[in-house]
């Protein structure tokens, strides 16, 4: 009878565990988000702090996307994608209470670019001592850096305003469509018409043109430059790439517009702190959980199935993918207006770069600058002029990687030591440019050595320790960002920040304002508006939409207001 009995009893417990399955099977949510990428998290906090019931769904065993920090090597964090902290929008950061869920972003200043021929330039953070170090090559080129300063800002104060708010659609008539064309059309109204030309030429032109306009040393030129094209499948010399530069002149760090700062404890720090703040408002995460397609039914969304098979169901589906992914991986094509598919094809997504994650027995040292200079704490650059930096974005058009690459290298364990042992480092080295595809074809482990070789190669041309202190180094060719993070052909802003893929353009015309083409699905990802960068506001603005939508209390800032 006993025997008789404990078997019954776990039968009960085997058929009460299949009820409590199907039960979480056919449980319906009131929004799913794809993806556990920064924007995603936040997306998914801001509707759960508005008391919806939101699940977020991550294809890797990690969340973060492309904002992680992973130990690769025993003890050592690596920020192995996103690397550094700014454009992270400080009203996003109040409103979600991110510093209480442990985000802690340590400013770090200047920055250095060596010339080849053992001289340098200092990017210093003191303003003074920066003027002197810019006369030092040139008196013209110090008289001129003010004037360049204020005409940065001055577009810098145009377009900050805009990134928390949704664009206008200018083929509407909705009453806040053309609120908002108003409040568009009043900003750039106030710049007067030298202003207005001032600021269409800026937006259109080469940031190598618009560098050439205020200085004539090269090396200042190559320093200023490297920020309009990281990330960009274009060259210095290339029409659009000053706008890029103005987009990494957007953030701040404790108020100081266009610092830059690490997370404290890597990248992941952020993705860290949005999960905190969203499960604190009752949302639930479930990784190793890909989807295979958003499921739509009689126009309308429904859930999504997933790569094993499983199906969940929500009445609100968001994508934190690209526009290509979410559009041409997650959709049936028949499901979407042809006009939808066409515009995904032709959306600019090209990988143009590729990551060195290192980890160093120690500090190395630098030719011709001494080991306690504040330029250390900064980022370094060996490309010492325009035409070199062009040259490297030939090889890239050629389908291969730059034999003589523009990086943007730094080792934030000098001022964040949590993410190495005590008295050792780990160095970040962005590489621009690779391409996603060699000449057409896949990367081949031959080919990412090659890569990794020419990077290594470059820096101990400057650094003669550099090579002798490499305990571990991690290799991404934008095909492996593509592979693991899921960043189309490894592009680190979802979509090129060019003009015609800008604020109402974005991602492409009709589709600008967060809404998808089907019932109640929508985008938040870097993919719309406003770009790419670990900024959060695409993330925030579609949560916006979203509960606008549902005529639910608007709990996020920004907004269709004209103050």
């Amino acid at each position: 009878m006993a025997f008789l009995s404990q078997t019954l009893k776990k039968e009960r417990q085997l058929a009460l565990a299949d009820c409590l399955e199907w039960l979480n099977f056919m449980k319906k949510y009131d929004a799913i988000i794809i993806g556990a990428g920064h924007n995603g998290l936040t997306n998914a906090a801001y509707l759960a702090k508005a008391g919806l019931d939101v699940l977020v769904l991550e294809k890797n065993a990690y969340i973060g996307g492309a904002t992680v920090s992973r130990e690769l090597y025993p003890n050592w964090k690596y920020s192995n994608c996103s690397y550094v902290c700014s454009l992270l929008r400080p009203e996003i950061i109040r409103d979600l209470e991110l510093p209480r869920h442990g985000l802690q972003v340590v400013p770090y200043g200047g920055g250095v670019t060596f010339k080849e021929n053992g001289d340098y330039y200092g990017n210093y953070a003191d303003h003074e001592r920066l003027l002197r170090e810019v006369a030092r090559h040139s008196k013209r080129d110090a008289s001129a850096y003010e004037r360049y300063e204020a005409d940065v800002m001055k577009q810098t104060r145009l377009i900050r305003p805009f990134l928390m708010r949704t664009p206008p659609d200018p083929t509407s008539l909705k009453p806040r469509d053309l609120k908002e064309l108003r409040v568009l059309a009043k900003s750039f109204g106030s710049m007067g018409e030298q202003g207005l030309a001032d600021t269409m030429r800026f937006w259109t032109m080469s940031i190598g043109d618009f560098l050439d306009e205020y200085f004539e040393s090269d090396v200042i030129k190559a320093h200023l430059a490297g920020s309009g094209i990281i990330g960009t499948a274009l060259g210095v010399y290339s029409p659009g790439t000053a706008y890029v530069l103005l987009h990494h002149y957007m953030g701040d760090v404790d108020g100081s517009v266009g610092a830059w700062g690490f997370a404290r404890g890597g990248m992941g720090a952020v993705s860290a702190a949005l999960s905190a703040s969203f499960q604190s408002f009752g949302g639930t995460i479930q990784c190793d959980a890909e989807v295979a397609q958003i499921i739509v039914k009689n126009g309308k969304a429904k859930g999504v199935a997933l790569a094993n098979g499983d199906e969940l169901y929500a009445d609100i589906v968001v994508s934190n993918l690209d526009p290509k992914r979410t559009f041409l991986k997650i959709m049936d094509e028949g499901d979407l207006p042809a006009d939808v598919v066409k515009k995904a094809k032709n959306f600019k997504i090209r990988g143009s770069s590729g990551k060195l994650n290192i980890a160093l027995d120690g500090l190395p040292t630098f030719t011709g600058l001494p080991k306690d200079s504040p330029l250390c704490l900064g980022e370094k650059h060996f490309s010492d002029s325009l035409p070199k930096m062009e040259r490297a974005y030939d090889e890239w058009k050629d389908g291969t990687w730059s034999k003589d690459p523009y990086v943007d290298m730094l080792i934030p364990t000098q001022i964040d030591p949590t993410m190495a042992p005590p008295g050792k480092h780990m160095m970040s080295v962005f590489v621009q440019y690779a391409p996603p595809k060699i000449h057409g074809g896949d990367w081949t482990a031959e080919d990412k050595a090659g890569f990794e070789k020419t990077v290594i190669d470059q820096i101990s041309n400057y650094s003669p320790d550099f090579k002798d202190l490499i305990l571990h180094c991690e290799t991404r060719t934008p095909q492996d960002i593509e592979n693991e993070v899921g960043l189309t052909e490894g592009n680190i802003f979802m979509g090129e920040l060019t003009f015609d893929q800008l604020l109402f353009n974005r991602p492409f015309p009709g589709y600008a304002q967060y809404r998808g083409p089907v019932k109640g699905m929508y985008m938040c990802s870097s993919g719309t508006h406003p770009g790419g960068g670990v900024m959060a506001a695409p993330g925030a603005n579609a949560a916006r939409e979203i509960l606008m939508d549902l005529k639910l209390t608007n709990t996020v800032p920004g907004g269709y207001d004209d103050d």
